[in-house]
């Protein structure tokens, strides 16, 4: 199938630091372009990217970036997805990793970058973070233009041709996949859990 016959926007989306990136990159590989910007760019964290567009962070306020983006895929945080308009038909690969594991891979950004790590418990963090996960899917599962894959990161690092196959047939299929497995890094999997 063409690009160009992907008449929904191709959404990667997730908690932040649970594989979007990767992800991103995988489906771009994959020849879905991406909408991005480049306006933050690749570092220690992110060495092959992070695959923003900013206008995302923008959606409720102005929500025309959406006009272009059908057949193209796009990172939007978790959260972000419940300012979506109802006008739009939207597959979202969604990425899930290990709480912990983010969270640890938060804290490790924030201090790379000089930045406080919160003082939050880290049983607080998790019950914060599943609880916005539960709202999106709840979200999402109650509005008929979505339709979702949940990817689960550490089962894509340690075996991601189940994964790729699974995220081919979500997105009508013909996506080069031996592209994709070849985006995934195993030595890019730090802060394990």
């Amino acid at each position: 199938m063409a690009t160009s016959q992907r008449d929904y926007v191709t959404i990667v989306s997730g908690l932040p630091r649970s594989g979007t990136s990767m992800m991103m990159q995988m489906i771009d590989k994959g020849v879905i372009p991406a909408l991005v910007d480049h306006v933050r760019k690749a570092d220690v964290d992110n060495p092959k990217g992070y695959y923003e567009f900013e206008p995302v962070k923008q959606t409720r306020q102005d929500p025309s970036w959406l006009n272009d983006a059908p057949g193209k895929v796009v990172k939007m945080v978790h959260m972000l997805l419940l300012d979506l308009p109802d006008d739009h038909a939207y597959r979202v690969v969604f990425m899930r990793r290990h709480l912990p594991e983010v969270i640890a891979s938060q804290n490790r950004m924030l201090e790379r970058r000089g930045k406080p790590v919160g003082d939050l418990a880290e049983d607080k963090l998790i019950a914060m973070f599943q609880a916005q996960l539960d709202k999106v899917d709840h979200y999402l599962d109650t509005h008929r233009n979505f339709q979702m894959l949940h990817v689960n990161y550490n089962d894509t690092i340690q075996n991601p041709v189940p994964t790729i196959e699974a995220i081919n047939a979500f997105l009508d299929g013909n996506l080069d996949t031996d592209a994709m497995l070849a985006v995934v890094d195993p030595n890019l999997y730090r802060n394990r859990r």
